[in-house]
């Protein structure tokens, strides 16, 4: 599968693309900062194609690397200052979402005469949208947050314990080049997170949206069943180029504007998985695993007829002899059962976290998006309690 698409980030998409990575950013500039995390890319060569590709294509690089699993503020302003004092042109992020996330940030940061902080959402009074950022080229290394062609990121302050995002459209990459290639030394339990990362994306418009969108529903559920279908394939074999390219594709349609567009859509899981992250350095897919069947446990007597319609298309099942609640709770089940299949952690207690600070947990959810009660914006809304309560039946 190969093609090029932009909406509005240009794709570049299938097996050995990368080769073009110097190509694509000499259009954007002869300086570039390449950002990238733990150092994976050095170790399976990738950093060295890439560097390569650059060279020969008379982009000189300089390096912005240790971005985190759950990318700190502290590494968007040591990017920033690299990219400021070596006068980079444009970015590179070179590894999963955290680095694209950061790469994000640091390009918006550069231009931006304040604290980065202040452009990530945190329940200040100003909150500095950026408006300008560097060009910006993903380059992923890993099938989950599909942040290579999105416009949002998230960001942490381990000072404050707080994880939290920004969305605008100056962030928008101007190019995603997507090799499948480069996912095939991504380990088992990265994978199968990646793969319920992508599913969560889709899930909160689906269950969290306004009714009457008929074709996002069948985009959601052709993008859930597609990571049903491949998901467990490229887990249980990540040499399998097939299964990680219908993966890769997955998780950027999940989040790439295409199934929420109309949904006007909240992500109440979104946000309390990103509590317990700030608090516990989680991997991200990890805690919405945890998270997101606790919620549609919660969620499902609100709207028993739409979590029906998810165990009928997405699973199968039957209605004879069930009231819609009772096959709603079914397809509940089936989900959390094909997330602990993958190898996904089902319960808090398995992450290690305990009920100690499950009340900061919910205050944190709703730090940034609440609506006028003060409660998580949902369906149905979230109270604080609603919250611990969530928590309380995922242990």
């Amino acid at each position: 599968m190969k093609f090029e698409f932009q909406n509005p980030t240009k794709i570049i998409f299938g097996a050995g693309v990368l080769a073009r990575l110097g190509e694509v950013v000499r259009s954007h500039g002869k300086r570039a900062l390449l950002v990238t995390g733990g150092g994976s890319v050095k170790r399976n060569g990738v950093f060295d194609r890439a560097a390569a590709s650059l060279k020969d294509a008379g982009v000189s690089v300089v390096e912005c690397s240790g971005i985190e699993p759950n990318p700190r503020i502290t590494s968007v302003v040591r990017g920033a200052e690299i990219a400021r004092k070596e006068s980079c042109e444009v970015v590179i992020a070179l590894g999963g979402g955290s680095t694209m996330d950061a790469s994000k940030v640091i390009a918006a940061a550069v231009l931006y005469g304040g604290d980065p902080w202040d452009m990530i959402g945190h329940g200040q009074d100003n909150w500095a949208i950026p408006t300008r950022a560097l060009p910006v080229i993903t380059v992923p290394t890993l099938a989950a947050t599909g942040s290579e062609m999105n416009s949002g990121a998230v960001i942490g302050s381990e000072d404050l314990k707080v994880k939290s995002f920004v969305m605008a459209d100056c962030l928008f990459p101007k190019v995603a080049l997507v090799d499948p290639e480069l996912t095939l030394s991504v380990p088992r339990d990265q994978t199968a997170f990646g793969v319920c990362d992508l599913i969560t994306h889709v899930t909160e418009g689906y269950f969290n949206g306004i009714d009457g969108t008929p074709i996002q529903d069948r985009f959601a559920e052709g993008v859930i069943l597609t990571a049903m279908e491949w998901g467990p394939k490229a887990v249980a074999d990540g040499s399998n180029l097939e299964a990680r390219t219908q993966v890769q594709w997955a998780a950027l349609v999940a989040l790439n504007g295409w199934v929420q567009v109309g949904t006007a859509f909240s992500p109440p899981v979104h946000m309390i998985e990103h509590a317990l992250s700030a608090h516990h350095d989680i991997t991200h897919g990890a805690g919405l695993a945890v998270v997101n069947p606790a919620w549609m446990r919660f969620a499902v007597k609100a709207r028993p007829d739409r979590f029906a319609q998810f165990a009928q298309r997405v699973f199968g099942l039957s209605t004879t002899a069930k009231d819609n609640l009772g096959l709603a709770l079914e397809g509940i089940d089936k989900f959390e059962d094909f997330l602990r299949s993958l190898g996904c952690p089902t319960h808090l207690s398995e992450l290690g976290i305990a009920d100690e600070l499950f009340s900061r947990y919910a205050e944190d959810a709703v730090l940034v998006v609440r609506d006028e009660n003060g409660n998580l914006p949902g369906r149905p809304p979230m109270s604080k309690a609603d919250i611990v309560e969530v928590l309380r039946s995922a242990l």
